[in-house]
């Protein structure tokens, strides 16, 4: 127990396992997988942030029958060959003292189900629509649905006899299960159709058959949404109904709860709920459930810190947090909180840019705060310099920030310079859009983490020629930035703002307003909402087939429902090019003819942005070993910067002070 977090750290118990606290790692996709199985990255993964405290993994989703298989990296568990996998899987985190259970899942008709690049045999209850991969599934015949069954039991027995401590079927998101409780999806007249009973019957029949191969030693759950939030999804009271039915009949040893389906475009959000979300926004959904059953139920959604755990434990809405992101980004966060060590927690700022964003992209989980999650094998913790030495850092972003720590951290003597008043960066401007302050916290974990590396910040200093030849360093790191393109607009011209300038308060624009976006990511959205709702008129030029089309697809989704909503035109694949009093000329992006957007006050540039190279040729002619790194060698994003600052500057250090071998 922790004086500040007593309900967090309370141990709970579930069919005689004890869990050592109220946090938990929910199942969560990390495309680490290896031909299917649990290999040493995924191990790896799950290991450490066992060794940072948290009381229970949840293992992601194992497809447990051929059906439910395609070509993406997913976990597999359809054979006995795969237990020694899994076996060392959950050896590796329950000698950390965590608890395993593993997840079972199968998608239904919520995917595209991709075999060699072409769309597979999607399954599902009845040929029903889905709404966001365009799936119009083949209905399982009933002695398939049979078989699911089975093999849910079959997949159950295997995690079992892998040693995991529990097993967990998914109901949740409008996945298969969900899909055959829902009657709008779920359209049968046979056995498992027709009537709530007949509907609920697949899933009761999975559990049943689950804990007969499992036995009562193995705690036995259920995910499930509180409520799927959409159109055609199932509601609270339906949802309420079958927790109370299979806690009622024994069949549950607990309810793990969120909210949302993935078949839906706008109810997706929930799945990975971004910034945009407020904190713990779950728990009351959950303890709606929690007051109707008698297990446990745990709950997840957007809880990123441990006072956000406490208080939802505290009001009794839960038995126990989902902290999935939080632990990505710090998985030393239980024992951080435990030992009265919160302010060195590095918080999750729900971005969703390595997450679900790389997962989305096709690569596996990280973090663009903690680069080392997803690769701890490769990355793990920094090598000890063989000697010191004195490290000119220039520039105090997000790059220049994480250099400054991981020198440190090898051991050497950090000088960190920034020439503005304040660290951070472009960061600085991120956290100016609409529902996006939080990204500002980014900045303050890394200020965080420059304290207890005892790395000062010099403010007000500008890297110069003359400052090196002062501080004599042995090597420099270059983290200057980089400014907007730019861009030579044709025409006569008129009222022109850069969106930094904009985000930067050094500009205000006319009443009328036509932003061109180049970028296609959040600044475009975000001026765009954030002009609308100070009265201007706003119309949205975008590069790309849509508003955010660089963003991940739930946060880019989210923001396009709200442009809708806010009844901002937008107008796609269109290329800025000229401006001719209140006439602003763009190039589309694929016929290449003219549009003519006209009858504005100010136009609005949202570029890309190239690198700040001034201090690097200034300095070309000293001598020292440098390095550029973040935005001064290319213009990306946060992940790249302090990747950049973590990774690059390790290698580069670690080449500076390695040993010379004899007879070099």
């Amino acid at each position: 127990m922790s004086a500040s977090f007593p309900h967090l750290f309370t141990p709970l118990t579930i069919m005689g396992h004890e869990i050592r606290n109220r946090i938990l790692s929910t199942g969560h996709q990390t495309w680490l997988a290896e031909d299917g199985r649990p290999g040493d990255a995924l191990i790896a993964y799950h290991e450490t942030r066992a060794r940072g405290g948290v009381g229970l993994i949840v293992t992601e989703s194992a497809r447990f029958h051929a059906s439910g298989i395609g070509e993406a990296k997913d976990l597999a568990l359809t054979d006995d060959a795969a237990i020694p996998y899994y076996a060392r899987l959950a050896l590796a985190v329950q000698r950390q003292g965590a608890k395993i259970f593993g997840q079972l899942s199968h998608s239904g008709r919520v995917t595209r189900r991709m075999m060699n690049g072409m769309r597979g045999v999607v399954w599902a209850p009845s040929s029903v629509p889905e709404n966001r991969f365009h799936t119009l599934p083949r209905e399982m015949p009933a002695e398939m649905v049979a078989e699911i069954i089975a093999a849910a039991g079959e997949g159950a027995r295997r995690y079992a006899e892998a040693g995991y401590d529990g097993v967990e079927l998914m109901a949740s998101h409008g996945l298969l299960f969900a899909q055959f409780l829902n009657p709008a999806v779920n359209r049968r007249e046979d056995i498992y159709g027709g009537s709530d009973e007949n509907r609920l019957r697949p899933l009761r029949e999975a559990l049943i058959a689950a804990r007969r191969a499992v036995g009562k030693s193995t705690v036995l759950g259920l995910r499930i949404s509180a409520d799927e939030d959409s159109e055609c999804g199932l509601d609270a009271a339906s949802i309420l109904a079958v927790c109370q039915r299979l806690s009622d009949e024994g069949l549950v040893d607990y309810i793990n709860t969120t909210i949302g389906s993935m078949a839906d475009p706008g109810a997706s959000i929930h799945v990975v709920p971004p910034m945009e979300v407020a904190p713990g926004y779950v728990a009351a959904k959950a303890a709606v459930i929690r007051r109707g059953v008698s297990v446990p139920v745990l709950v997840a959604g957007r809880i990123n810190q441990p006072q956000v755990a406490e208080a939802v434990l505290m009001a009794g809405q839960a038995d126990m947090c989902g902290m999935t992101r939080a632990l990505i980004t710090d998985p030393d966060l239980p024992r951080k909180a435990q030992t009265g060590r919160s302010d060195e927690i590095r918080a999750c700022i729900g971005c969703n840019q390595a997450c679900i964003g790389h997962f989305h992209a096709g690569n596996p989980i990280s973090c663009i705060q903690n680069p080392v999650a997803g690769r701890e094998i490769q990355l793990g913790a920094p090598p000890a310099a063989a000697r010191g030495l004195k490290v000119l850092i220039a520039g105090a972003g997000p790059a220049g920030m994480k250099a400054a720590v991981t020198a440190a951290q090898m051991g050497h003597h950090v000088i960190l310079a920034e020439a503005g008043a304040q660290p951070g960066g472009q960061a600085l401007l991120a956290q100016q859009l609409p529902e996006r302050a939080e990204f500002g916290g980014l900045v303050t974990n890394l200020v965080t983490e420059l304290r207890h590396a005892q790395v000062p910040i010099r403010l007000n200093t500008r890297v110069t020629r003359a400052l090196i030849e002062t501080e004599r360093p042995d090597a420099v790191i270059l983290a200057t930035g980089s400014a907007p393109y730019p861009r030579v607009l044709e025409g006569e011209g008129g009222d022109v703002i850069q969106a930094t300038e904009l985000l930067a308060g050094r500009a205000k624009p006319g009443a009328r307003v036509v932003i061109a976006d180049w970028r296609c990511d959040q600044i475009g959205i975000g001026l765009a909402m954030r002009l609308t709702r100070l009265g201007h008129h706003v119309r949205l030029v975008v590069a790309g087939v849509c508003a955010g089309q660089n963003l991940q697809q739930y946060l880019r989704d989210l923001w396009i429902g709200r442009l809708h909503e806010a009844g901002i035109e937008v107008i796609p694949f269109a290329r800025i090019y000229g401006l001719d009093r209140g006439t602003a000329w763009f190039l589309h992006t694929t016929s290449g003819a003219a549009v003519e957007v006209a009858g504005f006050d100010s136009l609005i540039l949202v570029e890309g942005h190239v690198p700040d190279q001034t201090l690097e040729r200034e300095i070309a002619t000293v001598g020292l070993p440098t390095l550029s790194i973040g935005d001064c060698m290319i213009a990306r994003s946060a992940e790249e910067a302090i990747y950049d600052g973590l990774v690059q500057t390790r290698q580069f250090l670690g080449a500076l002070t390695a040993p010379v071998a004899a007879g070099e």
